[in-house]
Parts: structure tokens; C-alpha cells; sequence
């Protein structure tokens, strides 16, 4: 009997030896794992906190970018429109000087200079004159007044421009008012005689 005995009480010594250990190594992992949760809330608590700023700053970013975009609305001619004061003024003065003097030459010279100031502030701008006389009519950047007929420019070509067009960076601001050449007609031949 006191071999049954002994394996017996040697199983139970395991036992009683394995339940002491499982209990110390849960109070480890335990221990462990509460400190691993508490770094995991803390950095979970800083990814919030990162994020809630991130959120913040494209927030800030929107506001920023829509109150420039309103300000460019408002003031995108502002430039331009000061350029052309200067171009008001040339042509108060030119009218003064017309009123005062009978000098057509002077007044000539002064519409000429103030013309200038105008091209000067329009090609500063990317603003173009375009009279497209002799070139072929293109009805994206003309717009045909009437049609007549040229025996010496071929059929579909500019022969008159009655007034410039204009480009703005290379897009149509206005088209060029023209005369477009047609195919002369021929005449009508009597085939019965």
C-alpha cells in the first residue's frame, strides 16, 4: 500500500506545486497585463489627441484656403484696375487739352500716347489684339459680319476685319467682327442656246 501511497502523493505534491506556480504566474500576468492595457489607453489617448489636432489644423487650413480664394474673387482686378487709371488719367488730360486747344495734331498725339499707355497695360495683362485680315476665318475666334465675294482671296478667308478681337492668355475675350470672302458665283449659261 505504501507504494500507491506514493504515487499517489507524488501526484498531488505536482499538483499542489503546478497550482502555486499557475497562481504566481497569473498574478504576473495580471500585473502584466494591467500595465500593458494602461500603456495601450495612454497611447490610444495620444493617437486620439493627435488626431482631434490633425482634424483641427485641416479645419484651420479650409478656412484659411476659402477666405484667400473669396479674396482673390473680390480682388483679382485689382491690379488691372489700377494699371487702367493710369489710362483714365492720359485720357482726362487728352480731353482737357483738346478743349483747350484747336490743335488737331496735339489732340492726335495725345489719343496716340494714351492708345500706347492702353496696349502697354493690356500686354502686361496677357491681353492680345488680334485682326485676323488674310487669314483664314475660324469661327471659334471670328465672328462673320457678312460675306462677300473676293476673286483674289481664296473662299473662307478674313478680307475685312470691322473690328479687333481680343485674347485674354490665349482665350477668346471677344472675336474679331470680319468680312469673310466667299466662291465667286459663276454666272448662269443659258445651255439652250
Amino acid at each position: 500500500m505504501s507504494d500507491q501511497r506514493e504515487p499517489q502523493e507524488q501526484e498531488e505534491a505536482l499538483e499542489a506545486a503546478d497550482s502555486e506556480e499557475i497562481q504566481e504566474s497569473s498574478g504576473e500576468d495580471v500585473d502584466g497585463a494591467e500595465a500593458r492595457l494602461q500603456e495601450l489607453e495612454a497611447l490610444a489617448e495620444e493617437r486620439r489627441d493627435q488626431a482631434l489636432r490633425a482634424q483641427a489644423e485641416l479645419e484651420n487650413q479650409r478656412r484659411r484656403f476659402e477666405r484667400e480664394l473669396e479674396n482673390a474673387h473680390k480682388y483679382a482686378m485689382e491690379k488691372f484696375a489700377s494699371e487702367m487709371l493710369e489710362v483714365s488719367d492720359s485720357l482726362e488730360m487728352g480731353l482737357q487739352a483738346a478743349r483747350e486747344s484747336k490743335d488737331v495734331e496735339r489732340i492726335i498725339e495725345g489719343a496716340e500716347l494714351t492708345l500706347k499707355n492702353l496696349n502697354k497695360v493690356f500686354e502686361k495683362f496677357g491681353i492680345k489684339a488680334e485682326d485676323p485680315t488674310g487669314e483664314r476665318f475660324d469661327p471659334e475666334r471670328h465672328q462673320a459680319m457678312s460675306m462677300q465675294e473676293d476673286p483674289e482671296s481664296p473662299p473662307n478667308t478674313v478680307v475685312a476685319t470691322m473690328q479687333k478681337g481680343y485674347l485674354l492668355q490665349d482665350r477668346v475675350l471677344r472675336p474679331a467682327m470680319v468680312v469673310v470672302s466667299k466662291a465667286p458665283t459663276s454666272p448662269n449659261i443659258d445651255e439652250s442656246a
